[in-house]
């Protein structure tokens, strides 16, 4: 009965891995009398091959690793986490703030401060909004024009700033608690990124409120628009402050020396020309206007939201009555009209620019009152 089994499939069952693959070997090298090797066998076979090259891998990835570790561990650690011990957050949601700083900041020019020597085992919590935000006073350090780094960048002993009942500083009343966790962030990586849900103007208001410079260099703003109508406010300003000093105030001391206490002056382009008849001048409205040949003034004054910097600029200078716009301003006689009777008319050509007027008068109600007094005969 015996006889009767199946030897290919007896003898391949008892036969081992080892004694499977020299088999094979022997089938394909010519020995057709031997039994083939099942499928089921076969998979087998190549599942203990996979499983040998796995494991090679993995034990020589280990020993890479090793290798590794003992390196580091020799040449010293690499790591660059402060020593600090972080605090926790006291009641009330408090933000916390590590002291380290190690940045590099922009195009403005790279500072690089350790992360130990900004970090400190001192805390004090400041309260901005009903925020509590606890930070390590020496990270203000880092800036003292700051007002922050003015107020907490010295020793706590010896500074004018006094913490309320329970310990904590109450700063930078009327911002917001956004706004401020922003401005935090100049301290640790000198830049201020301006949240999407504060408006460029509301950023701006507190870079000067704690004395924060508020530049392309330390401001990021995704609204790209309101950064830069900010910057050309601010480069607005100081460019009209030179052409007030330069080209301005001049003007107006000669009117002052006239006595008079108002100044009209234009501004005409470099290359305007200003050709009046001496015996038909052209009806301007203005007895003595003061004539400014400048290009560059031309071109600032174009844009409206300089010539409202300008009228800011002039307020804050004492001066009243400013009107600033564009008219237009008779450069040359174009041809001369006879009119019925002899009467002869100049038609002038009229260009349009720029002009400013102001008045330093203080009492100006009571320069309009006429006294009529009685005089007896």
């Amino acid at each position: 009965s015996s006889a009767s089994y199946d030897n290919s499939s007896s003898d391949a069952e008892d036969l081992s891995p080892e004694d499977c693959a020299l088999r094979s070997a022997r089938d394909t090298e010519g020995y057709s009398g031997s039994p083939k090797l099942k499928p089921c066998l076969v998979s087998k076979l190549e599942e203990e091959r996979d499983r040998r090259e796995n494991a090679a891998r993995l034990k020589s990835r280990r020993s890479q690793l090793t290798d590794q570790g003992n390196g580091s561990s020799s040449g010293g650690s690499s790591s660059t986490e402060s020593n600090c011990t972080p605090c926790h957050h006291p009641a009330g949601g408090a933000t916390n703030f590590s002291g380290t700083m190690t940045s590099s900041y922009g195009d403005g020019g790279s500072v690089a401060h350790s992360a130990n020597a900004a970090c400190s085992d001192e805390r004090v919590t400041l309260i901005v909004d009903s925020t509590r935000f606890v930070v390590d006073p020496a990270l203000f350090s880092m800036q003292p024009d700051t007002m922050l780094g003015r107020m907490f960048g010295s020793s706590l002993e010896n500074n004018i700033t006094r913490p309320n009942e329970r310990g904590e500083y109450e700063v930078a009343e009327g911002l917001s608690a956004t706004v401020f966790r922003a401005i935090l962030d100049y301290y640790k990586t000198g830049v201020v990124y301006c949240p999407p849900s504060v408006s460029v103007p509301e950023l701006r208001e507190a870079c000067d409120y704690l004395l924060i410079p508020f530049d392309a260099h330390t401001v990021k703003c995704h609204n790209l628009r309101g950064l830069l109508h900010e910057l050309s406010n601010e480069g607005a300003r100081q460019q009209f402050e030179k052409f007030l000093e330069e080209l301005i105030v001049c003007r107006m001391v000669i009117s002052a020396q006239r006595g008079d206490r108002e100044c009209h002056i234009v501004v005409l382009l470099d290359d305007d020309t200003v050709d009046w008849d001496e015996e038909y001048p052209p009806q301007t409205g203005e007895e003595h206007s003061h004539i400014v040949h400048s290009t560059a003034m031309y071109r600032f004054f174009k844009y409206i939201e300089n010539r409202d910097v300008a009228k800011q600029v002039l307020k804050e200078r004492g001066l009243k009555k400013i009107r600033l716009g564009i008219e237009g301003y008779p450069t040359h006689k174009e041809k001369v009209k006879r009119r019925p009777g002899g009467r002869a008319e100049v038609i002038y050509n009229y260009v349009q620019r720029p002009f400013l007027r102001m008045s330093w008068e203080k009492e100006e109600a009571k320069s309009r009152h006429v006294d009529f007094q009685c005089v007896k005969s």
